[in-house]
């Protein structure tokens, strides 16, 4: 990524580290990834039209790898499961 902009890796950081200070979340480049990965996931789950995908493929398209590393960070961020959420979002139309 720092090399996409032409600027050094510390730049990289230190930018998000000042981002983080004026706006809040994720601190870190890596931090930031997760999140919008998480946040694509947790769209995804949402959605009508995939609620025949399983969970473990919507975290496979995001990036996840191991479904179990998956669900724990998901629960960690937003307090529950991705099935839950799934089933929560899914049953109440939201």
């Amino acid at each position: 990524m720092a090399a996409v902009h032409h600027i050094s890796v510390s730049q990289l950081h230190r930018i998000f580290q000042e981002k983080a200070l004026a706006e809040g979340g994720p601190s870190t480049v890596m931090g930031y990834i997760r999140h919008q990965r998480l946040e694509g996931a947790r769209r995804d789950l949402a959605d009508r039209a995939q609620s025949t995908v399983p969970v473990h493929r919507v975290a496979a398209r995001w990036g996840f790898t191991h479904h179990a590393v998956f669900t724990r960070t998901f629960r960690a961020v937003y307090g529950i499961a991705p099935r839950d959420y799934r089933h929560q979002k899914l049953d109440t139309g939201q």
